[in-house]
């Protein structure tokens, strides 16, 4: 069966099927990601649908800062809540310790997840009916390109998952940008869309 192309105005149908744990790809401020519930089956299935090998991480995405507490077991510490407070939401991941009900397969057994809160309304909303965390990987085949429409999705990955949000997605053509903590002190993983520099002012570690 070929993906369903849902329209924003549906986004209720959207979450419906991402809580029975089907695979919907969104518009986000980057990519298009693709969204599947913490939940194993569904994750597996996200592996299997982009080619993916298992024993990477996944990023998840949120609606609001709030929702962190569903997913990590500690309290953000000062310099993560400042970058919190500062750039989200926002292009930035931050690498959290996850808490026992996130699965393995998004942790890859690190026992940490990547979390961050889109700049974008949509993909914000639909987090929000959903009612939990979803993944937000890229919504392409392992290797291939991101994708910044339905098209570009429906091309890589049409016949494998069950439907696209049809929206565009915002102004950022790289992706975001990853910090991971260590109680106070935090190390880029990654630079993306937001600066290192710009990390660094916000925290004071010129």
């Amino acid at each position: 069966m070929p993906a369903e192309l849902i329209k924003p105005s549906n986004l209720t149908h959207a979450a419906e099927l991402l809580r029975v744990g089907k695979l919907v790809a969104f518009p986000t401020d980057t990519y298009f990601a693709l969204g599947a519930i913490l939940q194993e089956t569904a994750v597996e299935r996200l592996f299997d649908a982009k080619g993916r090998m298992a024993g990477n991480p996944v990023p998840v995405l949120l609606s609001s800062s709030a929702q962190a507490a569903q997913v990590s077991g500690k309290e953000l510490s000062s310099v993560a809540d400042i970058l919190v407070r500062r750039f989200w939401p926002g292009p930035l991941t931050l690498v959290l310790p996850a808490n026992s009900s996130v699965p393995g397969s998004v942790t890859a057994g690190t026992g940490k997840i990547g979390v961050r809160v889109p700049d974008h309304e949509l993909a914000r909303e639909l987090i929000s009916l959903v009612g939990s965390p979803v993944t937000g990987t890229s919504a392409n085949l392992s290797g291939g390109d991101p994708c910044k429409s339905a098209d570009e999705v429906l091309s890589q990955l049409g016949g494998v998952i069950d439907a696209v949000v049809d929206a565009p997605c915002g102004i950022h053509t790289a992706p975001s940008t990853v910090v991971s903590f260590d109680d106070e002190e935090f190390r880029i993983l990654r630079e993306g869309a937001i600066a290192e520099a710009d990390i660094r002012q916000a925290t004071n570690r010129l």
